[in-house]
């Protein structure tokens, strides 16, 4: 019997690194691939993203990666995918562009297959007949997918809103939904993020209105920090310092690019004339400046952060200048935000800042309660599948689709690796696949497991204590040592005391096993590393990780 399966690498039960699969028989299809950032309790790792065990383990079926739009939570991870197993990617001009310029820091682009494809297209991948709907977001080019199968319809909704005056006229295709939803839907997975906010989420023109006001009070250089994305925020930006006469400059390597990208692309619209460089700052007046920032996150290397310590080259935040954080700190981030806001106001700035509702400054680019349960109403699925989101985001869309009469039987929280298989149409949730995080530290992708993670902590707490021991190789006397060496666990110059008994008692444990005819470097160096361990503990309530090294001459 053929099964159609529904499975999700990334996105639920978290905020990012969205990535689902579609599979029937032999024919497996991707939906995005994206990465997340590490809380504080992964130190040294720069990324996370979605384990694609399950893929590497059947490279021959996976037919193609389709890209729902150019947001870091659905791109970030695909350059890594594609660095273990090489697959077709199909998206939007914008959605492209901002994939390809990873591809090139990668040395992929050459390697790999990229189709475009709009809201009109029709793309044939195994056993799938896939198109598209427009769909309305934070970025420009973000699509719907709705996949035919033997066993019927599949939607996946990517992020959307329903904003009906969006800034560069992207409406989303309401006619279309209905349409999809007409003929029938055996499952809908949809976007969840919003799921907890009551309402409708407000219109990105909104926004536009108070950047002009904010623009048009400014008295000196203006500061404004959003996402990179965000390319109809940037658009709005660049209109107010046009209507104020003022000069635009970037600061931050991923503003460079988005601009650069979405410029050439036709989706982003700067004069002629309007952008100058870091380095030009002092040939112009205080008022005659606009500076789009990154770092509305609260990142520590990030623009916003270096202007808020006044370590920024070239450009200061100065007494009077007005800074606005257009964006609202994602959970988790809200301490660095604080902490910048707070250096910023020391330097003398006016701080715009805060909730969207409250300054006016930033709308989320995702539905709110009332526009989940309109997708939710268009499309009538049969069976639904919240998706990216935190547990309870995912909850709460199962409630509302209760509220618009899908039997709560019919709605499936899946948590990363779980499968749904539909058989004969019947819903079946009863396997998983491989499934987790990856973690890329540096150029390393998966090579950092939870014991150097552990050890990386053990670190970050205690320190660590080089024990350094010199044997006699003919007849194992010991002739120097134990040397002690701390790093983070107490400064040696000031513990002198302690060191040297530290020594005393390792030199003691060291005896003491000779003496017993145990010459084996393990059970030496076991031995010196517990005797050492315990006194230390006893005296200073530290467990540095101790390293002992025995060298024979």
């Amino acid at each position: 019997m053929s099964t159609l399966s529904v499975f999700s690498l990334g996105g639920v039960y978290e905020i990012g690194k969205n990535m689902y699969g579609i599979q029937y028989e032999d024919d497996i299809v991707l939906i995005d691939c994206g990465s997340k950032f590490p809380d504080e309790s992964l130190l040294g790792i720069d990324l996370i993203i979605p384990d694609i065990t399950y893929l590497l383990e059947n490279p021959d079926k996976v037919r193609g990666l389709i890209v729902t739009h150019g947001h870091e939570d659905h791109i970030g991870g695909i350059p890594y995918l594609l660095r273990q197993f090489n697959v077709p990617i199909y998206g939007t001009r914008l959605t492209l562009g901002l994939i390809e310029e990873k591809l090139k820091e990668h040395g992929l682009l050459q390697a790999t297959s990229r189709t475009s494809i709009n809201s009109q297209s029709t793309i044939h991948l195994g056993s799938f007949t896939i198109s598209f709907f427009q769909t309305n977001h934070s970025i420009p080019d973000c699509l719907g997918v709705v996949f035919d199968t033997p066993k019927g319809t599949v939607v996946h909704t990517g992020d959307f809103k329903f904003d009906l005056t969006p800034v560069h006229n992207q409406t989303p295709d309401i006619h279309r939904m209905a349409e999809i939803g007409k003929k029938g839907v055996l499952v809908l997975l949809s976007e969840s993020t919003n799921a907890e906010r009551p309402g409708f989420t407000p219109s990105e023109k909104l926004v536009g209105d108070h950047l002009r006001e904010a623009f048009s009070k400014a008295k000196q250089k203006i500061f404004v920090s959003t996402f990179a994305s965000n390319v109809y925020r940037l658009q709005q930006v660049i209109d107010a310092a046009l209507l104020t006469n003022r000069k635009l400059m970037l600061l931050g390597r991923s503003m460079v690019n988005v601009v650069r990208i979405a410029s050439e692309l036709g989706y982003l619209h700067v004069p002629e004339g309007m952008l100058v460089e870091p380095e030009e700052a002092d040939q112009f007046n205080r008022h005659q400046l606009a500076i789009l920032c990154t770092g509305s996150q609260g990142e520590p290397n990030a623009a916003l952060s270096r202007l808020s310590t006044s370590t920024y080259r070239h450009v200061k935040v100065e007494a009077g200048d007005t800074v606005i954080l257009s964006a609202t700190p994602i959970p988790g981030n809200e301490k660095n935000v604080s902490r910048i806001v707070d250096n910023l106001f020391m330097l003398g700035a006016n701080v715009i800042y805060g909730s969207g509702s409250v300054t006016g400054m930033h709308v989320s680019g995702h539905g709110s309660q009332e526009e989940l349960k309109l997708m939710l109403t268009l499309m009538k699925p049969t069976y639904f599948i919240p998706i990216h989101g935190e547990y309870r985001m995912l909850h709460q869309h199962r409630l509302l689709a209760e509220s618009v009469g899908i039997d709560r039987d019919d709605v499936f929280i899946v948590n990363i690796g779980d499968v749904i298989d539909f058989k004969d149409g019947v819903p079946i949730q009863e396997r998983k696949i491989p499934a987790g995080n990856t973690l890329v530290d540096g150029f390393g992708i998966g090579d950092v497991g939870t014991v150097i993670l552990r050890d990386r902590k053990h670190l970050s707490e205690d320190g660590i204590l080089v024990v350094v021991v010199t044997r006699s190789k003919t007849d194992g006397k010991i002739l120097s040592g134990p040397e002690l060496i701390s790093r983070a666990f107490v400064f040696a110059p000031e513990a002198e005391g302690l060191m040297e008994e530290a020594s005393r008692i390792g030199l003691e444990a060291l005896t003491k096993l000779q003496l017993e005819n145990v010459n084996q470097w393990g059970r030496l160096k076991h031995g010196v590393k517990e005797s050492i361990g315990q006194f230390l503990y006893t005296k200073t309530k530290r467990r540095p990780m101790i390293l002992p090294i025995i060298m024979d001459v």
